[in-house]
């Protein structure tokens, strides 16, 4: 299965910029976007919410960049860049598009924001939901426990 805009040409800071425009439209009262490493941060303040989205960004040296579609080295540095940046674009028009998805279907009655957004919100100890429950996930499905998810409050 081919990925969704896997050949796109607008740009990151195009697809940033649309993710702003997205969120201030349907509520949003902060946006903010950074990254570090090879992840970028989109943040926003929505229906009282802080809202957190990591995105995974692909390394410069994945082999997959320095390789044509047959296999044969791309010996051109620019070539190499290239197939860098479309893999940067392409997930920018992704989150741009789960992003403004998700806000639709809140907007449409299909779900509520907190049952859509859930995972991306931002707690008190600056972990999203997901990334306090995402690890003890598999223990409770495979044990039926429920209590124990989140962590306790901090005092």
């Amino acid at each position: 299965m081919t990925m969704y805009a896997a050949s796109t040409d607008v740009s990151c800071d195009r697809s940033r910029a649309e993710i702003d425009r997205i969120v201030t439209k349907y509520g949003a009262t902060q946006f903010m976007y950074g990254w570090q490493d090879q992840r970028a941060v989109v943040q926003f303040v929505c229906n009282g919410r802080h809202i957190r989205f990591e995105l995974p960004l692909p390394k410069r040296d994945d082999p997959k960049f320095s390789r044509t579609p047959t296999g044969r080295i791309k010996k051109n540095q620019g070539s190499r860049e290239a197939a860098w940046e479309q893999s940067c674009r392409q997930r920018w028009r992704a989150l741009s598009l789960v992003i403004k998805a998700k806000l639709e279907a809140v907007q449409s009655g299909i779900t509520t924001f907190d049952d859509e957004f859930l995972a991306h919100i931002v707690l008190a100890n600056n972990q999203t939901v997901g990334q306090c429950i995402l690890p003890r996930l598999d223990t409770a499905i495979s044990g039926n426990v429920i209590a124990g998810l989140l962590p306790p409050p901090q005092k």
